[in-house]
């Protein structure tokens, strides 16, 4: 059987027919990567002697009767979760070499469903990008232009995906990371509630894999399909079983519709910091008429969303003053001369990121604190809604752009340049607040570029967007293979 872009449900349900082996699916994926990723650099660690060594566990354990989410699915898993064996680098040169000794919590969790590990995929310095080359690995190239990004971090996972090489794969997200490459390359990805999902062992090279509580950071799935999402994510949930875990079990509320008709959908496509392209206003569009078509109430305003500036510079504040903790920085005296050099007035992204990296704790706990407030506001919107369709980034995949300094860097969106890191707002709008964002592929644009949408939905309900998610595909369709 051809499996190359069969969903994890359809091999399963061949793997259990007998219609197949997982030897003869880790052997066709294998051969398509040595075929087909020398082009797009989606895989930047092969571990086929291993891959092909847990097929024949899988169909072993398999003809003893053993049955389990994941046996025998050949997946991939970005580069920044530890695998013992393997190297874990984040793409920093200095720690080409360090291999850890002990596998990832999610490694541990989808080895432990069946899943054929096939190897790592590329993800961008330190994950700190949009888009995924790195020293160490190159880069990866956009599956449908091979002039463009596939995106970032979960580049590498998204092409992969993309191009056939596996079902599924696992990444990681707190500026759209696993968004924004779904978005780029046309297929499906998840953002979790903040903290529904373990991160343990997804940290940098050399840092103690212990469990933690991370601020705005999740890790989740990544597919071709928004079944094979939730197929992932049931295996992938959960507390860690060091912490919480000892205490609490899962148990996710059911999604609050079944029948597309019955869904309440605020409708966004206008941000008040940044344009919205054609290309994605139209993929926008697209969803909002098959929710219409199929009986959705939907609305395009709403006096209960909380304000949008607010939320991007709250972000903003969030995520540079946590990134500067992670990652420590010099000169930092010369930047807080430039901090109180801007003007009082100065609310552009560009002054909010420049002040967060020099945060004093107790601006971080006023910031904080603004978040809260938000939070509740988006509690009272679930209220009247069950989801919110926005885009994800206000531009289909861009051309490759490796010059060093981020902050040199501009995106251009129907002529107009805007500062290279503000097209992460939208991304911003779910992971601010820590809610779940579901990425659906809308169709393409003009320029035959994937075009996506996320589904934002009320935190800790993440089966609601992804069964939404599952509505819109058979109403719009989802996954299209490169051309």
């Amino acid at each position: 059987m051809e499996s190359t872009y069969q969903t994890a449900e359809e091999l399963a349900a061949a793997l259990r027919a007998g219609e197949v082996t997982s030897v003869e699916l880790t052997d066709e994926a294998i051969a398509r990567i040595e075929r087909d990723d020398e082009a797009i650099n989606a895989i930047c660690v092969p571990d086929f002697d291993r891959a092909r060594d847990a097929a024949r566990r899988a169909d072993q354990a398999r003809a003893r009767g053993e049955q389990r989410p994941l046996l025998g699915i050949p997946v991939t898993v970005k580069e920044s979760y530890n695998i013992a064996g393997l190297p874990t680098t984040w793409g920093i040169p200095e720690y080409r070499d360090f291999v850890p000794s002990e596998d990832a919590v999610q490694v541990s969790r989808i080895k432990a469903a069946g899943a054929v590990v096939l190897g790592k995929t590329n993800v961008p310095l330190g994950l700190q990008d949009i888009q995924s080359f790195n020293e160490i690995y190159g880069t990866t190239n956009n599956p449908w232009d091979h002039t463009r990004t596939a995106g970032g971090s979960s580049g590498g996972s998204a092409a992969a995906l993309a191009c056939g090489f596996g079902a599924l794969s696992i990444g990681s997200d707190i500026a759209g990371s696993l968004r924004t490459p779904a978005h780029f390359c046309g297929v499906y990805s998840h953002k979790p509630t903040l903290g529904l999902v373990a991160n343990r062992g997804m940290v940098p090279p050399t840092a103690p894999a212990l469990p933690s509580d991370l601020d705005l950071a999740v890790v989740g799935p990544m597919a071709r399909t928004a079944r094979d999402l939730t197929l992932l994510l049931d295996v992938m949930a959960g507390p860690d079983p060091l912490t919480l875990g000892v205490a609490y079990d899962l148990r996710l509320p059911a999604a609050r519709h079944e029948r597309l008709g019955d869904f309440r959908v605020l409708v966004l496509d206008e941000h008040p910091l940044i344009a919205t392209g054609s290309a994605v206003r139209e993929g926008v569009d697209r969803v909002a008429a098959a929710l219409v078509d199929g009986g959705a109430r939907v609305e395009r305003h709403s006096r209960l969303l909380p304000d949008l500036a607010e939320a991007a510079r709250l972000y903003t504040q969030l995520l540079l003053s946590g990134t500067r903790a992670r990652f420590p920085i010099e000169a930092l005296e010369e930047l807080r001369a430039r901090v109180a050099a801007l003007p009082a007035d100065d609310q552009s992204l560009s002054a909010a990121r420049l002040r967060a990296v020099v945060f004093s704790h107790s601006d971080w706990m006023e910031a904080n604190s603004g978040r809260e407030l938000h939070r509740h506001g988006w509690r009272q919107l679930f209220a009247e809604f069950d989801a919110v369709v926005c885009p994800i980034t206000p531009t289909p995949a861009f051309a490759h752009d490796h010059t060093a300094n981020l902050l040199e860097r501009h995106i251009d969106i129907e002529g107009a340049e805007y500062p290279y890191l503000d097209q992460i707002v939208w991304a911003g709008l779910a992971t601010m607040p820590g809610l779940p964002a579901t990425a659906i592929p809308t169709g393409l644009s003009s320029e035959g570029l994937p075009v996506g949408v996320q589904l934002i939905g009320p935190m800790f309900e993440d089966r609601t967007p992804l069964r939404l998610a599952e509505l819109l595909e058979e109403a719009i369709g989802g996954f299209q293979a490169p051309k």
